[in-house]
């Protein structure tokens, strides 16, 4: 038996590393049976005990155990809407890439991504890139965004992937950790990679100019080894994320704005909507708590899914 980490996840076959050598693994029958919720029972990050097959020509093995994770990040199923696809696991940090426009993301995207790793125990970190190719006015607008977030206590960088603008910077904080890369198809993702290990030459593709949309390069989440310890999981583009097994009294916790106001408020339960005394409405009503923010907690609160059970 061998202990190796999972850099590839196909569906079928994993791609797992241990003492150098990379095997084709499969999972054993029963384990997809192991009372596991996801459409994938094995993520990228996954530490997995696996048998080696000694008749292959070639490095193959079969997966007979999944070690507890430490964490993971999840997102809804695509086909499948009741149920999650598990992005990776075991992450030291994520990187959330925004783009202003082509393709845009939307402040409320962005809250859900927070949300997510707040939930999940990811220190999050925002990204915006393509700062190459603003207007003056659309910089301004950046860096309003990127005050709303450093006041919470969020670590955000303008950068250009495509230009390596701080890309040295993003290497300091990646030194012997997991790190995800995440975002919307188009932004950048695949680009980044390439920029600190130019070898890889990972696929990138042009923005579709008929819908300002991303085109999907890369399909299947996946590791890469770099250097000086840097590991990099370059995930699909994705439209949305959901915190699942959360109730609605719950989300305002992953707000750390909100949550320190909490106490303040008239009722233990209080859902920060309508309730009378409520220090996070004050908080907005001053501004305090940023009115963007707020309105991204009140669309999460009124959808039945994925914030709720």
């Amino acid at each position: 038996m061998k202990k190796g980490l999972v850099y590839r996840s196909t569906g079928s076959w994993y791609t797992v590393e241990s003492e150098g050598v990379f095997y084709a693994c499969r999972i054993k029958g029963k384990l997809r049976l192991n009372g596991i919720k996801s459409t994938n029972p094995i993520a990228v990050g996954d530490w997995v005990i696996f048998e080696v097959d000694s008749n292959a020509a070639v490095p193959e093995g079969t997966i007979n155990k999944i070690e507890e994770r430490r964490n993971y990040i999840v997102r809804k199923s695509v086909n499948l809407s009741k149920q999650t696809h598990i992005i990776a696991s075991n992450i030291d940090q994520v990187f959330l890439i925004v783009t202003l426009n082509n393709p845009t993301t939307f402040p409320a995207f962005i809250d859900r991504f927070l949300v997510t790793a707040q939930a999940y125990q990811i220190p999050a970190i925002l990204l915006f890139n393509k700062m190459d190719t603003y207007t003056k006015s659309e910089i301004k607008e950046i860096e309003d965004l990127e005050e709303i977030y450093q006041k919470i206590g969020y670590d955000t960088y303008q950068i250009s992937a495509k230009k390596s603008w701080k890309i040295k910077e993003l290497e300091n904080l990646m030194l012997n950790k997991i790190s995800m890369f995440s975002g919307h198809s188009g932004v950048g993702k695949s680009t980044l990679v390439n920029a600190i290990s130019p070898d890889l030459a990972l696929k990138t593709a042009a923005i579709s100019t008929q819908h300002k949309q991303g085109i999907h390069t890369t399909t299947f989440a996946e590791m890469f080894a770099l250097k000086a310890g840097i590991k990099i999981i370059d995930t699909p583009g994705i439209k949305g994320f959901g915190v699942f097994d959360i109730g609605p009294e719950e989300i305002g916790n992953y707000f750390p704005e909100f949550l320190i106001l909490k106490a303040q408020c008239k009722f233990n339960n209080c859902l920060h909507n309508n309730e009378p005394n409520c220090a996070v409405i004050s908080a907005v009503k001053s501004r305090v708590i940023s009115p963007v923010r707020y309105q991204s907690y009140l669309q999460m609160l009124e959808e039945d899914s994925p914030y709720r059970n």
